[in-house]
C-alpha cells in the first residue's frame, strides 16, 4: 500500500499528449491510485476552458472539512490566460492535500501552460500518439503483460495486421484474447482467433512463407483469394519479402538501427527480416527469387490460373528454404 500512497502523492500531474486512450487511462489510473490511498478522497472534474479564476481559487483553497481532493482539469490547452496565471502561481506552492491533474494535448495551443507546469515540477505522464510500428508492437505486448499474459513480438505483429493501428481497437482485442485464452499469446493463437474474421494481406502470406510455415502460408493464401484480395499485391509482397531477407542477410551482422540507414528501410523491417533470415542460405534465396520472378510473370502476364501460380510459388519458396537448411 505504501507504493500506492507514494504514487498518488504527486501534487501536480500533467498528462501530456493527444492519444485519447493513453490520456484517459493516465487520468483514470491517477484517480484510482488516490482512491486506493484514501477511499474517501473527493474527486472533481472540470473542463479547463469553462473555468473562471474565482472557481479555481475556491477549488484549490483549503477545505473546512479537511480530507484529500483530486481536481481533474480536462483540455488544459483551452484554459484562459488569467486561469493559467493563477494555476502556475498555485503550482509553485501546491497544497499537499490536493492533487491537481491536468490533461493537455501537448500541441502549440496552450504550450506556455504545459511548460509552466513542467517547470514547477509537475509529474509528466506522456500520452502522445504512437508513431511507429515498433511502438505499437511494444504497446500490444505491454497490454497483454498488464492483463497477466505473455505475448511474443510475432503475435503482436499478427494482431496489428489483423486489427489495424487504432489503439482502442488493439486494447480491446488484447482484452478479448486474454479472456478467451490461457494468456500465452503466440502468432498461432492470433491466427486461430482471427481466422475468417479479417482480410488477410499479401504480407501475411509472405511472412509465413519466409519462416517456413507452409501450412500457415497456404491457409493465408487461400483465405486471401477467397475474400477477394487481388493476386498481384500478393505476388509483390512475396517478392518483396524475399528481396528484403536477401538484402538484410547480405548486409552482415549489426543492430536493426545500425543497418536501417544503410539499407534505407525502417528498423522494424530490418529486425523482422533478420528473424526470417534464419534457416536461409544464399543458394536458397537465389532459388526463391527465381520462383518469385516466375510467379510475378504468371500473375501479371494474365495466366489462366493465377491462384495456382501463387500456390506453386509458395511451395517453391518453402522448398528453397528447406533445401538450404540441410
Amino acid at each position: 500500500m505504501g507504493g500506492v500512497t507514494a504514487a498518488s502523492a504527486a501534487p501536480i500531474v500533467l498528462v501530456l499528449g493527444d492519444e485519447e486512450l493513453l490520456a484517459t487511462r493516465a487520468v483514470t489510473e491517477t484517480v484510482a491510485a488516490a482512491r486506493a490511498a484514501d477511499p474517501g478522497v473527493d474527486v472533481r472534474e472540470y473542463q479547463a476552458g469553462q473555468l473562471t479564476v474565482g472557481e479555481i481559487d475556491e477549488m484549490l483553497s483549503p477545505s473546512l472539512f479537511g480530507g484529500r481532493r483530486v481536481l481533474v482539469l480536462r483540455s488544459g490547452q483551452d484554459a484562459r490566460k488569467d486561469l493559467v496565471a493563477a494555476l502556475l502561481a498555485y503550482a509553485k506552492n501546491p497544497d499537499p492535500e490536493v492533487q491537481l491533474v491536468v490533461a493537455h494535448l501537448g500541441a502549440a495551443k496552450g504550450k506556455a501552460f504545459a511548460d509552466g507546469l513542467k517547470a514547477a515540477g509537475a509529474q509528466v505522464v506522456p500520452a502522445t500518439k504512437l508513431k511507429g510500428h515498433r511502438e505499437r508492437v511494444a504497446f500490444v505486448r505491454e497490454e497483454i503483460r498488464r492483463a497477466g499474459g505473455r505475448c511474443t513480438d510475432d503475435a503482436a505483429e499478427a494482431l496489428i495486421a489483423a486489427v489495424g493501428n487504432d489503439l482502442r481497437e488493439l486494447a480491446a482485442a488484447c482484452s478479448q484474447l486474454i479472456a478467451d485464452t490461457d494468456g500465452r499469446i503466440g502468432a498461432d493463437t492470433v491466427a486461430r482467433y482471427y481466422r475468417g474474421r479479417v482480410e488477410v494481406s499479401g504480407f501475411t502470406v509472405a511472412d509465413a512463407t519466409m519462416v517456413g510455415d507452409l501450412p500457415g502460408a497456404l491457409e493465408a493464401l487461400r483465405w486471401a483469394l477467397h475474400v477477394g484480395v487481388d493476386p498481384v499485391p500478393i505476388a509483390d509482397a512475396l517478392a518483396d519479402g524475399i528481396r528484403t531477407v536477401a538484402r538484410v542477410a547480405s548486409a552482415g551482422r549489426g543492430s536493426p538501427y545500425q543497418l536501417a540507414s544503410s539499407l534505407g528501410m525502417p528498423p522494424w523491417k530490418v529486425e523482422r527480416a533478420q528473424r526470417q533470415a534464419r534457416g536461409w542460405t544464399p543458394d536458397g534465396l537465389v532459388l526463391a527469387m527465381r520462383a518469385a520472378a516466375e510467379c510475378n510473370a504468371a500473375v501479371k502476364g494474365g495466366s489462366d490460373d493465377r491462384a495456382y501460380a501463387l500456390e506453386k510459388a509458395v511451395f517453391s519458396v518453402a522448398a528453397a528454404r528447406q533445401g538450404g537448411a540441410r
